[in-house]
């Protein structure tokens, strides 16, 4: 990133929020005041996302003193961690494998589980074209793969800790017409869903990751790709997003806002709320089950930030 690209990114960043908050962004909060982070690289389309859900939060913990509340964007998982460190922001929501990444890095605790259209799991699957000649991991070595880009669970963390737990190593290429070492994998980031399809389907790179939810979406791997690919493999489940928070917010704010959130699904008053906070249709418990899935994952995420970024 450039420094006229940093600055521009702070300066949007600042102007989002000084029309809802007296203070800069980077103020430390009062005790009446309820931040909401998230990890973004378009904060004007996230911040209309988060607000509706924010608001209507907030209006409902007045009884442990919370009476306003804050968005605050971070470019990455790392400002993310500085934020949660020195207590800046008080809730996070972010993917799975961002969230690891912050609860091992920024002392975050999960909260809840986000279920987000109908869907709390999914799994990453495996594309190429039928004609590449790749039918398991295995055949990867010496191959190209397009990732999505480095705060994606589904499309980076999972399957580059997947190809790391198999003895791959990977390196990144300089472009689509870099070619891998034979020893080990080449990888790109795609940046969108339907560049990762595309250049599978151009022959750009070898192989394609994506979750199942956007494979099977036509906007993202349209159909006529769609006939000339095929899944080679699948990785397990894991949870789809997580609310998270700062790891010395008060024991009763967090119990309220937990509690708020649980509600939040069952209540009319918060639907529209929920559909804007990126389609959730409910929050649940971090059960076992979730919990032995976390735990897997952010052995995962902690490997791929050590021995590939």
């Amino acid at each position: 990133m450039t420094l006229r690209t940093s600055c521009r990114w702070l300066l949007l960043g600042f102007v989002l929020v000084a029309s809802v908050v007296a203070s800069p962004a980077w103020s430390t909060p009062g005790s009446h005041v309820l931040v909401l982070g998230r990890v973004s690289d378009d904060p004007k389309a996230h911040y209309g996302q988060l607000k509706p859900l924010l608001d209507y939060v907030v209006a409902r913990m007045g009884d442990v003193g919370i009476t306003e509340g804050r968005v605050l964007m971070a470019r990455d998982t790392h400002q993310m961690q500085s934020y949660l460190r020195r207590g800046r922001v008080d809730w996070v929501t972010e993917t799975a494998g961002s969230a690891m990444l912050l609860e091992a890095r920024g002392g975050a605790r999960p909260m809840l589980l986000t279920e987000r259209s109908g869907v709390s799991r999914y799994h990453t699957i495996y594309f190429a074209r039928r004609d590449s000649g790749i039918s398991s991991l295995d055949d990867l070595r010496g191959r190209s793969v397009a990732f999505q880009n480095r705060q994606s669970t589904s499309a980076y963390i999972v399957p580059a800790a997947q190809l790391l737990e198999r003895g791959l190593s990977l390196d990144i290429l300089l472009s689509p017409h870099d070619a891998a070492e034979p020893a080990s994998v080449g990888y790109l980031f795609a940046r969108a869903e339907v560049n990762t399809a595309s250049w599978v389907h151009k022959r750009l790179v070898d192989v394609g990751v994506l979750s199942n939810i956007d494979w099977d979406n036509p906007r993202r791997v349209p159909a006529s790709f769609k006939r000339d690919m095929a899944i080679f493999a699948r990785s397990p489940e894991f949870p789809r997003a997580l609310e998270l928070v700062r790891g010395d917010l008060p024991p009763r704010v967090a119990a309220r806002l937990r509690e708020v959130l649980l509600e939040a699904g069952t209540d009319p008053a918060a639907a529209n709320a929920l559909a804007s906070f990126f389609g959730t249709t409910a929050f649940l418990p971090v059960d076992p089950r979730t919990r032995g899935e976390l735990d897997r994952l952010r052995a995962g995420a902690l490997r791929v930030a050590a021995e590939v970024e």
